[in-house]
């Protein structure tokens, strides 16, 4: 078992610096150089590394990942979102638990807005939360909507997880994007099953309230003014890829003209929310690709150590049949996600997870979906799930883990619910990406 000490080595490496709190392109750095030293010739494996740099992130598919970052807080800086809540508030008729079928419809607008769930879940926690709670909604039926609805930009296209997934494992970034949106569209309405059911069992836990009655003119201007519009945006970025009239960096530039004429049409336009969105699309690309050059030698590293095909050879081995292993893959995922961000897992586990998907012959498509809602449950599993810290940040004060990430927890079964279901189903993950 030559390749165990090299498998055991780098990722116990990794493992342990992340551990004690070293950030994460640092600790894939630290890791690679003493890899470089031991399996790849010292000082000319290092020399090899920095000149890999600039090949890891100058890869077309990455173009997108900042365009879209560009657009989405732009969408969320200039307020455009408020607009949108209002919209489907008025649309929406005196239903119990209204509030969280708004949030839940918001969620999907956003989503195929901004590709960002943190933006997502902290900007409808701190527009909504308050008024749910002033209305007597119980905190499962204020945080766990929002929370699930938050974390829709997982798959929603334009996801900036799903291009960057897409873009370290080599697949097509259009096909994985687009791959997303009747997933998403099937786990939205399994949430609303959720919340429907939630009231069914327990009415109390969101009173109803007298709603003033809205005459359908006023609805369907509310819609034309601040829904259409982002319709047309949706399209830019979604439909052309979809008719392969662009490509993902095509539609991303595409997003970004359109909620410029928005913001200039609704006379939102600022030089300041230009410049800080530029500042967050910055931040955010240069972690990334500091991340991806890491990460691209780990890899490296890791095949030329023999550790990839050793541990390839020795699972196999066991011939439990391939769907055992992509359990197991989701169990080792949903495990990370308690105690590490998402960027984190998909960089540690892509290197091993994707030589087995190659070897059982997997739709690439199909499993770096998989992968992806599997990643979206580590976003709200305590004790470390992001979008728990953004909602105790939005949510009052004294508001516990406990609180949050048990509200959240029917909407992670429904996610591992839709799992099973594109397993099962495949087409539902490939029958649009079929289409392209």
């Amino acid at each position: 078992m030559d390749w165990l000490f090299p498998f055991a080595l780098m990722v116990g490496l990794i493992l342990f610096f992340m551990g004690v709190g070293l950030p994460v392109a640092f600790a894939f750095f630290i890791t690679n150089i003493v890899g470089l030293f031991l399996f790849f010739g010292g000082s000319a494996g290092v020399s090899q590394m920095i000149s890999n740099f600039s090949d890891a992130i100058a890869t077309y598919s990455l173009a997108p990942l900042p365009l879209f970052l560009i657009m989405g807080s732009l969408f969320f800086r200039s307020g455009l979102g408020d607009g949108v809540m209002h919209a489907l508030d008025l649309c929406i008729g005196n239903l119990r638990a209204r509030l969280s079928y708004v949030v839940l419809a918001a969620g999907a607008v956003f989503s195929a807005l901004s590709g960002s769930s943190l933006a997502n879940t902290g900007m409808m926690g701190s527009l909504m939360v308050p008024e749910m709670l002033k209305r007597g909604y119980k905190p499962k039926m204020a945080y766990g909507p929002i929370l699930g609805a938050g974390s829709l930009a997982v798959i929603i296209p334009p996801s900036s997880l799903g291009v960057l997934l897409g873009s370290l494992a080599n697949i097509n970034v259009g096909a994985l994007l687009i791959a997303g949106a009747l997933p998403g569209l099937l786990l939205c309405l399994i949430f609303a099953g959720l919340i429907y059911v939630q009231t069914l069992l327990d009415p109390d836990c969101a009173p109803l309230y007298p709603v003033e009655q809205i005459s359908l003119g006023k609805k369907l201007k509310a819609i034309a003014i601040n829904v259409v519009p982002m319709g047309v945006i949706i399209f830019l970025v979604v439909g052309t890829i979809l008719l392969g009239i662009a490509t993902p960096t095509e539609s991303a530039a595409l997003g970004c003209a359109g909620v410029f004429g928005l913001l200039i049409a609704y006379g939102r336009f600022s030089l300041e929310s230009v410049w800080a969105a530029l500042d967050d699309a910055m931040k955010v690309t240069a972690m990334t690709f500091l991340i991806i050059s890491a990460s691209t030698t780990f890899s490296q590293v890791f095949a030329f150590s023999g550790a990839s095909n050793g541990f390839i050879d020795y699972v196999t081995g066991f011939d439990p049949g391939p769907y055992t292993f992509l359990f197991l893959m989701v169990l080792v995922i949903l495990i990370l996600g308690m105690f590490m961000d998402q960027v984190s897992m998909m960089l540690i586990t892509l290197p091993i997870f994707l030589p087995i998907a190659n070897h059982f012959g997997f739709d690439l498509v199909w499993f770096a979906l998989i992968l992806l809602l599997a990643y979206e449950v580590g976003f709200t599993t305590p004790p470390f799930g992001l979008l728990l810290f953004v909602m105790i940040g939005v949510a009052p004060p004294g508001t516990s883990l406990k609180t949050v990430a048990l509200a959240a927890a029917p909407f992670i079964l429904c996610t591992l619910l839709l799992i099973v279901l594109i397993i099962i189903f495949p087409q539902i993950a490939l029958f649009l990406p079929q289409l392209l």
